[in-house]
């Protein structure tokens, strides 16, 4: 989820490349590919933590045509903690960017997505408990064997005019996989979340003054009932007891583009994260715990992960 680099594509008119031809005059592609490499002390995305706050490498690559379609694709670093056995998050996205007839400065954007989390599954949500209810050994049981993919696929539009956009984005398919089989109450196709973006140019050392407000809105809770073994472990239960995931998430910092020597395309950022919900992405709740089987009988490892907190970045696009 490329929430606070790379995932807020451009909403107006998309630039234009230049390419050498060895003919007389130089010609002008319809065509430009980007690349981008970066850091970040803690991936949060949509105000959570992707990584169980430590830092991440990501990078992507980014092709446009001067119509106004865009196709790319872009990587980074999670935990396999929220999804296990993964280790990568790869997210593959097309789309079109164009402008509003008739209205100067407005542009829309209409887009598909598709979360991608190699290797990783439902089927290998394990058990930290060393013996379940009835005194069974329990260690690393699965506990939710019928469960799919986390993959998710979503479709977006936005609307973008000077310095403020916002996009709505759905799901295609269950909620990173959330349905009966993984312990909620039904599909959560048509899930949706719902954003709202800033990114106002402070008149001081070129820098950017940039805000974020989302609300995730998730189509459907868990089941705290579920069970996959006839009673004897709970996966949908937590210390909280909270059943949904909807939060409003949060962001607020400054950005700076900058050079180093002759080396363009640097962008450092500072920002205070966050999200609201913390009964059920605590530290005491589900979407804070370990699915990887990390802990003890007496509780799985968790993290506070939608905690607020101080995230700085690092990028180069060339």
């Amino acid at each position: 989820m490329r929430q606070s680099i790379l995932i807020t594509a451009v909403l107006g008119t998309l630039s234009l490349a230049q390419v050498s031809y060895a003919a007389e005059e130089e010609a002008k592609s319809p065509w430009a590919a980007t690349a981008n490499i970066g850091f970040v002390s803690d991936y949060y995305a949509r105000g959570i933590s992707q990584n169980w706050h430590k830092p991440s490498v990501q990078g992507g690559l980014d092709i446009t045509h001067d119509s106004g379609f865009y196709v790319g694709a872009w990587g980074s670093n999670v935990t396999p903690n929220t999804f296990p056995d993964a280790t990568a998050e790869v997210d593959v996205y097309g789309g079109y960017n164009g402008a509003v007839p008739g209205i100067e400065g407005l542009g829309y954007s209409v887009g598909l997505i598709g979360y991608l989390y190699p290797g990783g599954s439902w089927k290998k949500y394990r058990s930290s408990a060393a013996v379940d209810a009835g005194g069974n050994n329990a260690a690393n049981t699965v506990l939710t064997p019928r469960g799919g993919r986390w993959d998710t696929a979503e479709v977006n539009f936005g609307l973008a005019y000077g310095w403020v956009s916002a996009k709505l984005s759905v799901t295609l398919t269950d909620w990173f996989g959330a349905e009966r089989a993984t312990g909620w109450d039904g599909s959560t196709k048509g899930s949706t979340y719902f954003e709202v973006n800033a990114n106002y140019p402070l008149p001081w050392w070129d820098l950017t003054l940039v805000g974020h407000v989302g609300q995730l809105n998730v189509n459907g809770k868990l089941d705290t009932t579920f069970s996959s073994d006839g009673g004897t472990n709970l996966p949908s239960s937590s210390f909280s007891g909270a059943s949904s995931p909807d939060y409003t998430d949060y962001k607020i910092g400054l950005s700076k583009a900058f050079k180093i020597g002759a080396s363009e395309g640097w962008n450092g950022g500072i920002y205070y994260v966050g999200a609201s919900n913390k009964q059920y992405w605590g530290e005491n709740g589900y979407g804070g715990t370990s699915f990887n089987g990390k802990g003890d009988s007496v509780r799985a490892q968790s993290k506070d992960l939608n905690e607020g907190r101080l995230v700085l970045t690092l990028t180069r696009t060339f």
